[in-house]
Order: structure tokens, then sequence, then C-alpha cells
């Protein structure tokens, strides 16, 4: 073809036409992920905090267990009483030698609903607030029960929580590279192997998580003081000191933005138990061992492709801001299994 006898207004067609295909990529699907999410520069660090951030609610139920070293001059001031073999020998407690006693019942529901942010995959910092409904089962010890004088409790907490992420597909994907870091990058095949491994979708999550907050005791009340001067009076009441707990959280990613979550673990808290005229009180130690289900949706800092007629699926561009084309609850970015 003879591009001399070609009108010029046809060749500056051409060239006009390439040029604005190399910049205009319609959908950005050959571009990386890291692309603004808003039209300014505000708005798009906004946006990429918004997603650092997540709801969260869980219930489940927990096995709480209280106990105290029981010494008192006036033991007939507490629901104290001999269960077994009365004719024993007498109560012989001390200062020094007091009764140990346990008890334990469940509890059942508790739930907790808050917030968490994401630092990095790497620390997690939340808070929320939670309820609890147990069981007053008697403590024992020796030949004697101590009978709480209601059998259930509620207790209202508000917690602050931060958890450290001990693997993720991040870690895997190192851990990966650690394991083949003998092999040569000139073995095509191992590296080859390596590479599929570290692509694979890896949806798994174990955090371990510290936490701590306040107590606020409800409806446990000492049933003899209905009538007395004093009426509704609670002899059970929460100590002044915060109570801190201990977990090990499991979460399964369902999307970007959606995971499920199973948490264990134990809580350490303190109470007081106050004799029947108030002159004293028992300190008494509950340990909660809980285990919850939860469901955990992040803020989605994508907005969500708006243009008609854009069938793309993936997380795309338009104008030269990420989109996306899927709902928060599908993976944006899908591989092989993540279709249906």
């Amino acid at each position: 073809m003879n591009f001399k006898k070609l009108p010029l207004s046809i060749i500056l067609c051409f060239v006009l036409t390439a040029v604005f295909a190399q910049d205009d990529d319609i959908f950005g699907i050959s571009q990386k992920a890291k692309n603004p999410k808003s039209e300014s520069g505000l708005g798009n660090v906004a946006r990429n905090v918004l997603e650092m951030f997540s709801v969260e609610l869980s219930g489940g139920g927990a096995y709480q267990q209280f106990g105290t070293s029981f010494y008192s001059e006036t033991p007939a001031l507490y629901p104290f009483s001999r269960y077994q073999n009365l004719e024993g020998d007498p109560l012989d407690i001390s200062e020094e030698n007091p009764l140990d006693m346990k008890g334990g019942d469940w509890v059942f529901p508790n739930w907790n609903g808050g917030m968490r942010i994401n630092l990095f995959n790497l620390l997690t910092i939340g808070g929320g607030f939670g309820q609890e409904w147990g069981n007053l089962a008697p403590m024992q010890g020796g030949d004697y029960q101590f009978d709480f004088e209601g059998a259930t409790y509620q207790v209202n907490k508000l917690y602050g929580t931060v958890g450290l992420v001990l693997y993720d597909a991040n870690r895997r994907r190192a851990f990966l590279n650690w394991r083949y870091r003998n092999y040569s990058s000139s073995n095509l095949y191992m590296m080859s192997e390596l590479k599929q491994r570290a692509r694979q979708n890896y949806p798994w999550s174990f955090v371990f998580e510290a936490e701590f907050g306040k107590l606020k005791l409800k409806n446990a009340y000492d049933a003899a003081l209905d009538d007395g001067p004093n009426p509704y009076v609670p002899r059970l009441a929460v100590s002044d000191k915060n109570y801190y707990g201990l977990g090990l959280r499991i979460e399964r990613d369902f999307s970007d933005y959606t995971k499920v979550f199973i948490k264990g673990g134990a809580d350490f808290r303190k109470f007081t138990y106050a004799a029947s005229d108030f002159s004293e009180v028992q300190d008494l130690d509950q340990k909660v061992y809980a285990m919850q289900v939860g469901l955990a949706v992040t803020f989605p800092g994508t907005k969500r492709c708006k243009i008609g007629g854009c069938g793309v699926v993936m997380k795309h561009m338009h104008n030269g801001i990420e989109v996306r084309g899927s709902g928060i609850f599908n993976f944006q970015n899908r591989k092989v299994g993540q279709w249906y």
C-alpha cells in the first residue's frame, strides 16, 4: 500500500485513534488494582480509610465458674450451709486457712456487636457492646456449699480488643517463599509450582486477640431482701477492677468485604458478694469460657459501577477511577471456583 497516496485526513484519523486507544483503557482490566477510588485526593484517602473499618455481630454460649476463698467470723450472714456429712466435723477455717469453694454453670445466650479496624493486615483494634445471661449454681468446698440467692444474672459489657494476625494469605505466601528458598530461580519447574501455590485462594485468617472492658451487672438481686428496709439491693456486685480476656479468632473470607468467624477464649473477672447486713463482703473470681460464631462486613471503599450496559464483574476503571462490578457478597476479582 502506498501511504503517500492516502488523504492526510485519513492518516490523522488512524494516528489519533491509536493514541486514544492507548490512553483510554475503557475497563482498566489490564491495569493493577492500586488506582484512585475518587476524583479528588481527599476523597481517595477517605475511601481507603473507610475500607479499614468493619462491623460485626456474633453470638454463642459459654461456661462460667465462680470461685472464692471463703472466710468469715459470722458465716450465718451468708447463704452458707453444710450439704453432706451432717454429723461431720464442724467448720474449721481461719483468715490464714480459708475454705476454697468453686461452682459453675452455663451462660446462654451471649452476644457481641462492634466495630473493628484492620491495620495493614497485621494488627486489629476494635470495640463494642455485649450482653450475656447466666445461671448461678452453688459453689461447693469440702462438706459445705454457698447458695446464691438469685438463680440467674445478666451482664452488660463495654469492651475493646487488640488482635495480632498470626497467619493469613500474606503470611502463607511468605512461608511458601521460605520453603522454596533452596531452589534456584533457574529451576523453572519448582518456580512454576511456587507461583501456582502462591496464587491459590487462601481464605483463612488466624488472629490472637486480647479483650478488656467494663461490666455492669443487672438482674442479680437477693430475693430475701424484697420485704426488707432496702428492697432489690444487689448482694452480688461487679468489682471496680476491669475485666480482661484472651482468645483465638478463626476467620474465613466469603468475599473481599464479608467474612464469618469463630472465636473461642476465656474472660477473667472480679465480683463481690455482700453479707446479709452488708457489714462485709466476699471476693469472687469468675472465669468465662466462651465460644461465638459471627459475621463481619467491611465498608466498601470502591464505588459500585453505575455505567449502563457495563457488564464487567471485576474491579475496573472508568475515567481513571476504580469501580467494582459485583456486590459486597461476591469476590471482586474472581478466580477459578469463585464464580458461583
